[in-house]
């Protein structure tokens, strides 16, 4: 029987785009389907909203893996702009430059406040929680029980809508990896007295500058999706994964679909990638896997974004986020888009601010009505002190589900039974991406995940281990010279990946 395409691509995010890009390349016949029915990109999408552009939560252009950053100039080679870094966080009504700046801090948090936490660092250094297991533990181990108090507490449980005694260390370990206090305080002493020298490692959390498309991410997956098209590429917008089931015998997957309209289409395919939700996935699945009720254990956290339009003669504020850890709003972070680019704000004399709430689906935040929302935002935004309300002349809000794989204490487990069952199972079948593989991750990550899928498809077995892509989209324990290598070289020797055996 021949299928109606080579391989198969659920979701139109960067994960899936780049599969898309790569395999057309080599002449493969693929399908992409989204469930979106107007926009590819995913979580790294570009919104329109009357002209102003805005993304889902902010994404800058920054890699240490040089395959990933050589993909955005083939894709996107003449649309980048470089941008400064600038960032604060506001904490009990004042703002503090992030990364920290040591005399600014100090003046902030004032003398007796700064000992404090001085002294409670040095505590934490001294007598550390042995083996730490939640996010709280491990925090406090690194930076003091007072500044985790200060700086991380009420804007991670903001985040996840949990404890910060619920969320698991590996949270923490990936996103703040690299980051310890001795290290920021010599780093903000040295921004402080203007001694910073160029070279060296760059801690990815401290980057002074990145490239962004100068019309937002989305002008990257648009011009992945033409290119994929112009290759002979179908993407089906509008699509949601209903059933897959897989004929050993025939070696090939029969996947459903449902359209707006409540009708469905089936697809016949010998591979597939997956970037949907793994607990959408293995719900799809039929059979139903033995690792099902292990996916229904995986949760997700969600994000809405109010956009204001505002009336701006000169710039609000210069910066391209502002972290919100008040706990007297329930905002969570604060967008500029015209500091991400100028081309994102359509005319002279406005601004357009992203107002970020964390949530989950079907909470309260989720169902209130838009107008609620602009409303909520307009009050914080004022509150914090960055706009007049009499100057926000326009709104629009966007939800995002799934925008967050939960880290719980019980998420590496689950994960690691989906992932071995699957795959031991379907042989054709391969995860990729934020979602695919319950990783929080950057698009980088992403793309890196989705390059060694298609290395994989291409040498007709599992020869690259995607699961081992880090959270810097290194591969292995190789770093970049082991990314490049899984990319380029022509024989890989089966079995191993950069000179471990896979199982």
């Amino acid at each position: 029987m021949t299928p109606d395409t080579e391989t198969l691509i659920i979701g139109a995010g960067p994960a899936g785009l780049t599969a898309g890009y790569l395999l057309s390349k080599e002449g493969r016949a693929v399908t992409l389907i989204e469930r979106d029915p107007t926009y590819v990109g995913g979580i790294s999408r570009t919104v329109n909203y009357k002209g102003f552009l805005f993304d889902i939560g902010g994404h800058r252009f920054f890699s240490k893996a040089k395959p990933v950053v050589d993909l955005w100039r083939e894709i996107l080679p003449d649309d980048f702009v470089q941008r400064p870094r600038l960032s604060r966080i506001y904490y009990g009504g004042r703002f503090y430059s992030y990364p920290l700046k040591a005399f600014e801090a100090l003046r902030n948090l004032g003398l007796i406040q700064s000992a404090a936490c001085v002294l409670s660092y040095l505590f934490a250094r001294a007598r550390p929680v042995e083996n730490p297991k939640n996010f709280h533990e491990w925090v406090r181990n690194q930076f003091g029980e007072r500044l985790f108090s200060i700086f991380f507490k009420t804007y991670t449980e903001k985040v996840w809508g949990m404890s910060c005694d619920e969320i698991s260390a590996d949270w923490a370990a990936q996103r703040i990896k690299g980051l310890d206090l001795g290290a920021a305080i010599r780093n903000a002493l040295k921004q402080s007295l203007g001694l910073n020298r160029r070279g060296g490692p760059v801690i990815k959390t401290l980057i002074e500058s990145f490239d962004y498309p100068r019309k937002g991410p989305g002008m990257m997956w648009e011009a992945a999706a033409a290119k994929i098209r112009a290759a002979g590429g179908a993407i089906r917008m509008g699509r949601t994964l209903d059933t897959m089931a897989w004929d050993e015998a025939a070696g090939l997957w029969t996947v459903t679909l449902t359209l707006a309209d409540g009708s469905r289409e089936t697809i016949t395919a010998r591979n597939v990638i997956s970037s949907a939700p793994i607990r959408e996935l293995a719900a799809a699945l039929k059979p139903a896997p033995i690792s099902l009720l292990h996916a229904r254990e995986l949760r997700y956290r969600d994000f809405l974004t109010v956009a204001l339009v505002i009336r701006a003669e000169t710039d609000l504020f210069p910066d391209n986020w502002i972290y919100i850890h008040d706990p007297s709003v329930k905002v969570g972070r604060v967008q500029n888009f015209r500091s991400w680019s100028p081309e994102m704000v359509p005319e002279a004399g406005y601004a357009c601010l992203g107002l970020e709430y964390f949530c989950f689906e079907g909470d309260g935040l989720w169902t209130s009505r838009d107008e609620n929302l602009v409303a909520l935002a307009t009050r914080e935004i004022v509150k914090i002190g960055l706009v007049v309300a009499e100057d926000v002349v326009d709104a629009c809000v966007v939800r995002q589900p799934k925008a967050y794989p939960v880290y719980d204490e019980d998420y590496r487990a689950n994960v690691r039974m989906v992932q071995l069952d699957l795959e031991g199972s379907y042989p054709t079948l391969h995860l990729v991406g934020r979602n695919g593989m319950h990783k929080y991750n950057n698009q980088d990550h992403a793309m890196m995940t989705a390059m060694l899928a298609v290395r994989n498809i291409l040498a007709g077995k599992r020869v690259h281990d995607v699961w081992s892509v880090n959270e810097d989209a290194d591969y292995a324990e190789e770093g970049l010279s082991g990314a490049r290598e899984a990319l380029t070289s022509e024989r890989a020797v089966p079995g191993r990946v950069s000179g471990r055996v896979v199982a």
